[in-house]
């Protein structure tokens, strides 16, 4: 009996904590509601100009690496090959949706050392800025292999320098 009730005390201790990791998740969801449909993946991309097995960390608001993106399935890390192509990037994750981002909406790419609760060596992460609707957002890559991280960057870093927007930007 004198350790039934500490077991029973720490049971309902964990359920509350998991209760209101539902309801922050929750209205993480509803406050996020604005934001637009994900682009859908074209039915024909070109031969990828990069690609790399790795690790889909999460998407986050640009600038703000806890402020995680609940919706369309964007905070779900989960492992993802990234392809990069010339008409954008596609993450192929398992066990949640593709998330494809269009060349013309992408706007930087960074190496980091963390976001989101997952925090690895210096320059560990690929960080990919891009817009979507009126927001900037920021999505983090773990590749599996260091090897396939230069390849990826300098794809990145092409595939960005050749968008129209660039051009388009520099006039505002």
């Amino acid at each position: 009996m004198d350790k039934v009730l500490p077991g029973l005390a720490m049971l309902a201790i964990i359920a509350v904590a998991f209760v209101l990791l539902g309801i922050g998740w929750r209205n993480r969801l509803r406050r996020q509601s604005d934001v637009e449909q994900l682009p859908s993946v074209p039915a024909e991309l070109s031969q990828p100009l990069a690609t790399a097995d790795g690790q889909y960390v999460a998407t986050t608001t640009a600038g703000d690496w806890l402020d995680r993106i609940a919706v369309h399935g964007l905070g779900i890390r989960t492992n993802a090959e990234l392809t990069v192509h010339p008409e954008g990037v596609l993450f192929e994750r398992s066990g949640a949706g593709p998330v494809f981002i269009p060349a013309d909406r992408l706007t930087g790419i960074r190496q980091d050392s963390g976001m989101a609760g997952k925090f690895v060596e210096k320059d560990g992460l690929l960080v990919v800025s891009w817009t979507l609707g009126g927001r900037e957002l920021d999505t983090g890559f773990r590749t599996r292999r260091a090897a396939d991280k230069p390849p990826v960057l300098a794809a990145f870093q092409e595939l960005i320098s050749a968008a129209p927007q660039a051009d388009a930007d520099s006039g505002k």
